[in-house]
């Protein structure tokens, strides 16, 4: 593979060239990535270079090094684990509940009286809505705004699955994820959906960020947490 100045640092390119294989399956699973030399040499960087890669990859979570064996393959979705703290859903899932995609809406929206997106997306950008079921009952509901240059279908059928492995087959790598807490009341049409009563429910908002550090995703959640409350998981 050929590297490019224009392109942005070599590591970053090294280690998004590496990802994109893992998540296609090039490199499975537990198996090991191919040791420093190698990668040198295919790449036409310095054993430096190689080493940020691999890092950024483990801090990532899709890799981890072990000592006079190499480096094994840890997770092979598009989005893996930015620290070694446990996603919600893996939570929810690992103690046996059954979290599933409701039905979902795409329609592209105006953002120029937004206070938030007219600051970051031009005039138009999608707005994808979904439920998620806690053991078949309303649980969360997301918005998430995507800028329109991406080009996404308006048909709903195409994000049956995750929207973030549908981003990243779209280019998008993702670098950086900032999640805001708080507690508000859902408009009439959310609390609709999720089958409540309107009151103040657990919020979250994300802002997901690319290399350059554009803005790539905004996205508001509100968790029913009567049914479960949001837990957050970490590993030391």
């Amino acid at each position: 593979m050929r590297l490019s100045r224009n392109k942005g640092p070599f590591y970053i390119q090294v280690k998004n060239e590496l990802k994109e294989r893992i998540i296609k399956g090039d490199y499975p699973k537990n198996s090991l990535i191919p040791p420093e030399p190698v990668l040198e040499k295919e790449f036409g960087v310095s054993k430096i270079t190689i080493r940020k890669a691999v890092e950024q990859l483990t801090i990532e979570g899709y890799v981890e090094k072990h000592s006079g064996i190499g480096t094994k393959v840890l997770a092979n979705r598009a989005i893996s684990k930015l620290s070694k703290g446990q996603g919600f859903s893996e939570y929810l899932l690992s103690t046996g509940y059954t979290l599933r995609k409701g039905s979902v809406t795409i329609t592209k929206v105006d953002v120029s009286s937004h206070p938030i997106l007219s600051t970051y997306f031009e005039r138009e950008c999608y707005c994808i809505e979904r439920i998620y079921t806690l053991n078949d009952q309303p649980y969360i509901h997301f918005t998430h705004y995507i800028p329109d240059r991406f080009s996404l279908s308006l048909d709903p059928e195409a994000f049956k699955n995750s929207l973030y492995e549908l981003l990243y087959e779209k280019g998008v790598y993702f670098n950086r994820f900032q999640d805001e807490f708080g507690v508000e009341t859902p408009n009439e049409k959310i609390v609709k959906l999720l089958k409540i009563e309107s009151k103040p429910l657990f919020q979250r908002t994300r802002y997901s960020y690319d290399i350059n550090e554009q803005l790539i995703e905004y996205s508001i959640g509100y968790y029913n947490t009567d049914i479960h409350k949001y837990v957050v998981n970490l590993n030391v």
